[in-house]
């Protein structure tokens, strides 16, 4: 398993603040599921205990939708959704790589996820995202 740093991350504005742990290299997701496609979000998910929100917890508005077991969250003052509660891993944090320092990113690594056939594509590579390893 690679080295990971402490990666500094927020939404447009400032108001929304976060640390997470994790390797420098990241290797992100490009999900086409609805609401994946229409924001352009690129994610990778996290174990929550390698997640710090630092700041900006009462400036989150939350949409859900379908099953209601992700939490979309963003900024109600930008817009920006830095992070968010994932279906696939409700015990996780999915992390928008594009809005983290880019001083600790060494690369991003970008694979696809049939979204838009979730319940057939999901498997277990994707749920143990937020297991400690």
């Amino acid at each position: 398993m690679a080295a990971e740093v402490t990666h500094r991350g927020g939404c447009h504005c400032g108001t929304v603040k976060y640390e997470v742990e994790a390797p420098a290299v990241i290797n992100a997701i490009d999900c086409n599921c609805s609401v994946c496609y229409m924001k352009g979000n690129l994610h990778f998910i996290v174990p929550e205990s390698k997640f710090r929100l630092l700041q900006g917890e009462g400036d989150l508005s939350c949409y859900q939708f379908n099953t209601k077991i992700a939490k979309h969250l963003f900024c109600k003052h930008c817009g920006v959704q830095s992070f968010y509660r994932p279906r696939s891993n409700p015990d996780g944090v999915g992390i928008n790589p594009r809005c983290l320092d880019p001083s600790t990113v060494e690369k991003i690594v970008i694979s696809t996820f049939d979204g838009q056939n979730w319940e057939q594509s999901i498997d277990d590579k994707i749920r143990n995202l937020s297991k400690v390893h």
